[in-house]
């Protein structure tokens, strides 16, 4: 089937919607097995059929699947997903091409072959850029294909006939765990990207007196102060008063070449009892794909933030959010409580609990640099006050 990328000025749909763009939605979800076509007299026709509690249910079981925000209702991030997921390898001519990347499941089961075979396509993120071309110009002049860095019949054949030979196991673990250790134990000279939430014209939450957007950019500019006296060079990516997508986001952080990126953020919740923080990092385990560093380094936060601050713990988890998955270092994301819930907004909106909220942040970095031998327990670790104390 050939499907089209709707045209909608919202880009959600939800519950109760119908039209062409439903209709696609649909015939999506059917072809991944998710959904059976309701082949009713009153439904022959799909452009009629709605957004029914059927298809809320498949798109829930999707998101689950894709470790997505699972809410039911399709919006960017979803229909992208939904988009990647109908490829499968082989199905198409895969190449690398600077402007437009080709992405897909097919690129990702590309990406997992060859790093299971001991080629190093980069992250497996179903993204198909130069680290995946220079692996599969690799494995082609390894196995005596024609090395162009484009997957055509050949390669799809020597790959099918490999297949046997391909192992389990994460080989990215230890080539994650190597860099680390040889990137050593200071913190100075490190890179980082530090992204407030929202900004501009996107203010986030407000609730309880507070606006997340505000309070995200103080809190950067604490943890900026603090980092750089520990000799970090930061970058932000927004100013006090701009914002942007997480795409350009994520294509300023690539810019700094940095070692890695902290997204910070509020959560939001209509319960005002919801509380607690959480951290998040790019994980898509089902599929053999996550940040190993990213997931280590969003534990170490998550510990340390709720030993020192006293909020809540809702632990780490994994998610393929656009800035988790497009940006080439290691992300987390850290949701630091709920500006909702009014003892997690004060705690927020307090000089004194921003303080620790950097202090955890700061020790996480540092935790994650040392050798396990020169660890220390969650909550006792207490970094200098500059790099040259």
């Amino acid at each position: 089937m050939n499907h089209q990328q709707p045209t909608s000025a919202m880009f959600l749909w939800k519950l109760g919607d119908s039209g062409p763009a439903v209709a696609d939605i649909r015939s999506r979800l059917i072809a991944l097995g998710l959904l059976t076509a309701d082949r009713s007299p009153q439904h022959e026709d799909p452009a009629t059929q709605p957004f029914d509690e059927a298809m809320e249910a498949a798109v829930l079981h999707f998101q689950q699947q894709r470790a997505l925000s699972a809410d039911g209702v399709v919006g960017r991030e979803t229909y992208r997903n939904l988009d990647e997921a109908r490829w499968k390898l082989g199905d198409r001519l895969l190449a690398h091409t600077v402007s437009h990347p080709t992405v897909g499941d097919d690129v990702a089961q590309l990406q997992q072959r060859l790093l299971d075979m001991g080629f190093v396509p980069g992250r497996v993120d179903g993204i198909f850029g130069t680290d995946t071309e220079q692996a599969l110009r690799e494995f082609q002049r390894n196995t005596g294909l024609l090395p162009d860095g484009t997957c055509g019949p050949a390669t799809f054949t020597v790959l099918a006939r490999l297949a046997r030979t391909v192992v389990g196991g994460h080989p990215h673990v230890m080539r994650e765990s190597e860099q680390l250790r040889r990137s050593g134990p200071s913190l100075a000279g490190k890179v980082l990207v530090l992204d407030p939430g929202h900004g501009g014209a996107d203010t986030g939450i407000i609730a309880n007196g507070f606006t997340e957007a505000d309070l995200m950019w103080e809190l950067a500019a604490r943890l900026e102060g603090r980092l750089a006296a520990l000799g970090v060079r930061t970058y932000l990516t927004r100013g006090r008063n701009t914002g942007g997508d997480e795409t350009q986001r994520a294509e300023f952080a690539n810019a700094t070449d940095a070692d890695l990126a902290i997204s910070l953020h509020a959560d939001s919740h209509p319960n005002e009892e919801a509380s607690g923080s959480s951290t998040y990092y790019y994980g898509y385990d089902q599929h053999g794909r996550w940040s190993h560093t990213g997931r280590r380094f969003a534990g170490l936060v998550q510990r340390e933030l709720v030993a020192r601050t006293g909020i809540g713990d809702n632990r780490s988890h994994g998610k393929t959010w656009t800035l988790l998955r497009t940006t080439r270092m290691p992300t987390v994301r850290i949701e630091l409580g709920y500006l909702t819930n009014a003892d997690d907004a004060k705690k927020l909106g307090s000089s004194e609990v921003q303080a620790l909220a950097v202090e955890a942040i700061a020790v996480a970095l540092q935790r994650l640099y040392l050798a396990p031998e020169d660890d220390h327990p969650t909550g006792m670790l207490h970094l200098p006050a500059s790099v040259t104390d």
